[in-house]
């Protein structure tokens, strides 16, 4: 039995689920939206919503539960990125930053330096503003992701 990729989006913030979107109507993929409240998705039969209890972590524990080696993840959280990459699936952030095993433990450490910067007073600035390029490069990291995932099936 094969199981049929998926693209799993962790999507409360995220900024690219109208290029996910179009890639899944291209290439004939299901995409689950993932959210702790109600979001408007396009009416279409390869887009579907689940909404969480709005308990910590509960979208993360959802797409956690449901990846797999031919699940695609798109999550800008780290250790949601780790959690699913031990289950074997791809993980690529909305920025077009690939997940990887072998550089999740840096991009973990890097979290924790700064989640200890900000307990202790320092401003750290947050996460650089999205542009065009961050989105352009997020769908070709899209479409390298769904490539890697049918060739493995």
């Amino acid at each position: 039995m094969t199981i049929q990729p998926q693209i799993l989006v962790d999507a409360d913030a995220c900024p690219v689920k109208d290029e996910i979107y179009r890639v899944a109507y291209r290439v004939d993929v299901p995409v689950i939206v993932v959210s702790n409240m109600h979001l408007r998705i396009p009416v279409h039969p390869l887009i579907s919503r689940v909404v969480v209890d709005s308990g910590f972590d509960a979208a993360d524990d959802w797409i956690a539960e449901h990846a797999h080696a031919t699940t695609i993840v798109v999550t800008a959280d780290i250790l949601l990125a780790d959690r699913c990459l031990k289950a074997g699936a791809v993980v690529i952030g909305p920025t077009g930053k690939a997940f990887t095993s072998s550089s999740i433990g840096s991009a973990i450490a890097v979290r924790a330096i700064m989640a200890d910067l900000r307990a202790g007073g320092e401003q750290t600035g947050g996460p650089a503003p999205f542009r065009k390029e961050d989105r352009s490069r997020f769908l070709s990291a899209l479409d390298l992701a769904i490539t890697r995932v049918l060739r493995a099936r």
